[in-house]
């Protein structure tokens, strides 16, 4: 597990948190995709077939990489329910994807008091949010970043718009749902410092291509682009920033952002 500011450190320099939730890849091979790219993160999500297996693979294969976990259901009786209807195939706790290797954790919804006694301040934390008062709750109880989910059907840039202001711009928001070429430019004018977002920001036939033939190296290429793209634009919104250098110190300084650190 690495230290919280240095996995803090990586996230903000990437700008991007690749959501892995295709099966039909290889993951340590995307994950090298990802690499070339000049993207050293990814979040599995645990909605793909024996997620700890693959989050203990890509752990063993590429150390340095910072690896998160995804899609993470922090409420017992209602991961209960699930697991004894898929027992061939059950979604992990919060402990078993830590014991696993990862170095930050994501929820589609907010985390238990429970996952912050333990985890606040251990690691880096990214719950899942769609109100102000969430925002506010999860930040206030050891949040790093804030992942506004589902962030198209929020509103999308509209909705960072409109809620980040009244939260005085201390929190940094990380959408992620409906995020493409199209909107990351309305986002970071908001002043998101990280987009997430999953296989749909590749456009579709392109997809189907580096599926069907494997095509790590095309898939790389298109990591390219998003990172060329989040790159150029918050270049252009925080010019004195220079994002591949600089620490979460430097950030805060530069943003307003606070990251729990």
């Amino acid at each position: 597990m690495k230290k919280i500011e240095s996995c803090i450190e990586i996230l903000l320099r990437d700008g991007y948190i690749l959501v892995f939730n295709q099966d039909k890849l290889d993951i340590v091979k995307t994950a090298e995709a990802l690499q070339a790219a000049g993207i050293r993160n990814m979040e599995v999500t645990c909605r793909i077939q024996r997620p700890l297996e693959k989050i203990r693979r890509l752990r063993d294969t590429l150390p340095d990489f910072a690896i998160g976990a995804a899609s993470l259901v922090d409420f017992p009786a209602v991961l209960g329910v699930y697991n004894q209807a898929h027992p061939n195939d059950p979604l992990p706790s919060v402990a078993q994807v830590v014991e696993a290797g990862v170095d930050y954790l994501v929820s589609a919804g907010n985390f238990s008091d429970e996952t912050y006694e333990q985890f606040a301040g251990r690691m880096s934390l990214i719950p899942g949010c769609g109100t102000a008062t969430e925002i506010l709750d999860q930040y206030a109880r050891g949040a790093n970043l804030c992942k506004v989910f589902p962030a198209k059907q929020l509103g999308g840039p509209g909705f960072v718009k409109a809620v980040d202001p009244a939260l005085h711009k201390i929190i940094s928001l990380v959408p992620t749902g409906g995020t493409n070429a199209d909107n990351i430019p309305d986002y970071i004018a908001a002043g998101v410092l990280v987009v997430g977002g999953s296989f749909s920001m590749v456009e579709k036939e392109t997809m189907q291509r580096i599926l069907s033939e494997q095509d790590y190296d095309l898939l790389a290429e298109e990591f390219k682009k998003i990172k060329h793209l989040i790159d150029t634009l918050r270049s252009r919104q925080w010019p004195d920033l220079n994002f591949s250098q600089a620490t979460p110190n430097d950030i805060s300084r530069a943003t307003g952002r606070c990251f729990n650190l």
